[in-house]
């Protein structure tokens, strides 16, 4: 369970009625019929993020749950900067890839190694709770890739990429970290990386990045992946991109195609271009 989020804690029934939470009722729920439509009340959101903590845990208060995230995430930050200077001592150039659940992150994760491994020295840390699927499908590229099983852990933190760092030979390239399948909670931890990259799939809606602006926020690059099925389906890109700046004007985005490799070629421009500003040295001689 992740202690700063409370998953699997937080339930309707356990927390007190807050201020948004306010019941909306006549005696019973019910609509009331006018001519050829039915009139229904619109009740307010029951939201557990309005408190300075920004999350409700069952017998927690507020300050408390503030003074653990505290703990936790400075904890966390001393293993993160001790990646980060691992990383910059070896010329390694770290990318957190995020994304939910089937955003084609571990596909395109394939294109891009099988792109840029022969111009760099490339390797990848893959999370998940179980399985080891997504590294044999990076390892078949010809990519050294370690696993982390997080268990019941829903995001990758700065101490399992300690561990993952002392099996890889670090000596300059590039490296490529995927999380865990999840939008809410590896927004907070840092885990010593250059940037974070997240992925989001067309086939999921636009209104994404305001519903998890946590992410969209902490966020280097948004690849809109998926880009060949927009002829398909009812996406609005125009508006997805405004929802994404809406929440973090400085944020670049590309558009790309895990399956038939559209745009990669800018994809490929934006991590080299970031790469070499941070220390070109790390490409192979041609």
């Amino acid at each position: 369970m992740c202690t700063v989020c409370g998953c699997g804690t937080a339930r309707v029934a356990d927390a007190p009625v807050g201020p948004t939470m306010r019941a909306h009722t006549h005696g019973q729920d019910h609509a009331h019929p006018h001519g050829d439509h039915a009139h229904v009340h619109a009740t307010p959101a029951i939201d557990f993020g309005t408190g300075l903590a920004g999350v409700s845990i069952p017998g927690l208060s507020q300050q408390r749950t503030i003074a653990i995230e505290r703990d936790i995430l400075a904890m966390n930050a001393e293993y993160a900067e001790a990646n980060r200077t691992r990383l910059r001592e070896t010329g390694v150039f770290a990318l957190n890839l995020v994304s939910s659940p089937g955003s084609g992150k571990t596909a395109l994760l394939v294109r891009l190694a099988t792109a840029l491994k022969a111009r760099w020295p490339i390797a990848v840390i893959e999370g998940d709770q179980q399985t080891s699927n997504d590294a044999e499908r990076i390892r078949a590229t010809g990519v050294t890739a370690v696993q982390i099983n997080t268990g019941k852990g829903c995001h990758l933190d700065a101490h399992m990429i300690g561990h993952a760092l002392e099996q890889l030979p670090l000596a300059g390239g590039l490296l490529f970290i995927e999380n865990v399948g999840n939008l809410v909670c590896p927004a907070a931890f840092d885990l010593g990386e250059a940037c974070k990259v997240v992925v989001l799939s067309v086939t999921e809606g636009e209104d994404k990045p305001l519903k998890y602006p946590d992410m969209f926020a902490a966020a280097d690059l948004m690849l809109l992946n998926k880009s060949d099925l927009l002829p398909h389906l009812d996406f609005d890109v125009a508006a997805c991109l405004a929802a994404a700046r809406r929440v973090n004007p400085q944020i670049e985005i590309l558009a790309v195609s895990a399956r038939t490799g559209e745009g990669l070629a800018s994809v490929l421009a934006w991590i080299e271009g970031r790469a070499i500003a941070a220390g070109g040295s790390t490409v192979k001689a041609e």
